[in-house]
C-alpha cells in the first residue's frame, strides 16, 4: 500500500535546480530530488532549532540580574531616535 500520495507542484525559478541535477545523472527523477530538499530542509530546521535551544538555556542560565523591560524598552526608543536623526 502506498504510503504517500501524488501532488503537483509548481517551481517556478527552481525548476532549473532540479533540470540540473537530473542532467547530472545525481538523481534518476524529480520527485528524488524533491525529497532530498525535503530532507535538507528538515536537518536545517533541526540545526536552528537546536541553536536557538542552546541560546535560550544559556540565557536562562545566566547569572546576571534580569534588566527591568521598560529599561530595555526605553533604550530601544532612544536607539530608534538616534537613528531617525541620523537617517534625516
Amino acid at each position: 500500500m502506498r504510503t504517500s500520495k501524488p501532488i503537483t507542484v509548481t517551481l517556478g525559478k527552481q525548476q532549473a535546480i532540479v533540470d540540473d541535477r537530473l542532467a547530472s545523472g545525481e538523481y534518476e527523477s524529480a520527485s528524488e530530488v524533491v525529497r532530498a530538499g525535503l530532507r535538507a530542509l528538515e536537518r536545517e530546521e533541526k540545526a536552528r532549532n537546536e541553536v536557538w535551544r542552546r541560546l535560550i538555556q544559556e540565557s536562562l542560565d545566566d547569572p546576571r540580574p534580569d534588566v527591568p523591560a521598560e529599561e530595555v524598552f526605553a533604550e530601544i526608543e532612544d536607539m530608534h531616535k538616534e537613528r531617525m536623526k541620523a537617517g534625516r
